[in-house]
């Protein structure tokens, strides 16, 4: 009886202590911050808005921030970021590796539905359309964004290079990969020839560094992209994800538990206005991009066997279509 006894003690601690460590990781929660600017610059425009979080929430909430996007992708995918703020292109990774899922989505400060990724070039450069941009001579310096990055990589590498059937790295002297700020301080003092940015970011060198701003031309601007994701770990316990989904949907509106004029301030400081709710449904669009990407550089492979490249594409485009199906079906849902 006695080793009866001592067994089941073990065990009512055992459980105890698994429950107090349950309970214990769904009190912290790291929310992840894509690097598309230094942690300098980013830190003091999160910080409020996290300490508005943990004071509506009751949770404990820790900034993460990583050298690349590929840094908080992980950290969602072995348990140590919760919630996270991705582009598009950095969101699908999450979802699709890291057991991520959208819940919000960003609202430009001035209501627009998205925004575009751009070519930038210095102002002086003889550089004035993608005709130059792409002549592949390869005496040209190129930027290009995080390979995770929506505007500064997926988008230029779409509607740039595999739609003109164009490898970066056979068409220029040299290609690098840089956050949004580093390539367009790259382009204002003339280390690059030209790079990928976009309008955010750019508006953002426009107010903070004008100079530099001065030094910048846009030769090239993409189609729209949908505004930015907030994604949540699907590992997040039920209680926690409904305290953290209705902390952000309802932050800065007349729902808010908190002061929601000052809450609109601090979402000014990020140049959003309150988020609006979103599914992982809002990446289709970028879907249909990542697949267009991929049969544009299978096009233009010409060391691959002619039948396996024939059937690879035919398999991306009824993936493709796939997607444009759900696309539709969506908008005819909404009666957009």
């Amino acid at each position: 009886m006695k080793l009866i006894s001592k067994m089941l003690s073990a065990a009512t601690i055992a459980l105890s202590l698994g429950g107090t460590a349950v309970a214990q990781e769904s009190e912290t929660i790291n929310f992840g911050i894509i690097s598309t600017e230094s942690q300098q610059n980013l830190r003091p425009k999160w910080e409020p808005f996290l300490k508005d979080m943990e004071e509506q929430t009751g949770l404990t909430v820790k900034p993460f921030f990583a050298s690349d996007y590929a840094g908080v992708i992980e950290g969602m995918r072995f348990g140590k970021v919760q919630l996270a703020w991705y582009g598009n292109k950095s969101a699908m990774e999450a979802v699709d590796r890291a057991d991520g899922q959208i819940f919000a989505q960003t609202v430009a400060l001035d209501g627009s539905p998205g925004y575009w990724s751009l070519i930038l070039a210095p102002a002086d450069s003889k550089l004035t359309s993608l005709d130059d941009l792409l002549k592949c001579d390869k005496t040209l310096n190129f930027g290009l964004g995080d390979p995770n990055s929506t505007s500064g990589y997926l988008v230029p590498m779409t509607f740039v290079f595999a739609q003109n059937g164009i490898d970066p790295k056979e068409c220029f002297k040299t290609v690098t990969n840089a956050n949004h700020e580093t390539n367009a301080m790259a382009v204002a003092m003339g280390q690059v020839d030209a790079a990928s940015n976009n309008t955010e970011n750019l508006a953002l060198i426009e107010k903070n560094q004008p100079e530099a701003f001065k030094k910048i031309k846009i030769i090239w601007k993409s189609p729209l992209i949908p505004s930015d994701p907030l994604v949540i770990s699907k590992k997040v316990d039920d209680a926690t994800r409904e305290k953290i989904e209705t902390f952000v949907l309802n932050y800065g509106t007349d729902k808010s538990q908190g002061d929601a004029a000052k809450e609109k301030e601090v979402l000014a400081g990020l140049e959003w206005a309150p988020f609006k709710k979103s599914s992982d449904d809002q990446l289709l669009p970028i879907r249909v991009m990542e697949v267009s990407k991929k049969i544009g550089q299978l096009q233009a492979d010409d060391k691959m066997d002619a039948a396996a490249k024939k059937a690879e594409i035919e398999k991306l485009e009824a993936e493709k279509a796939e997607y444009q199906k759900k696309i539709e079906a969506n908008e005819k849902k909404s009666g957009a």
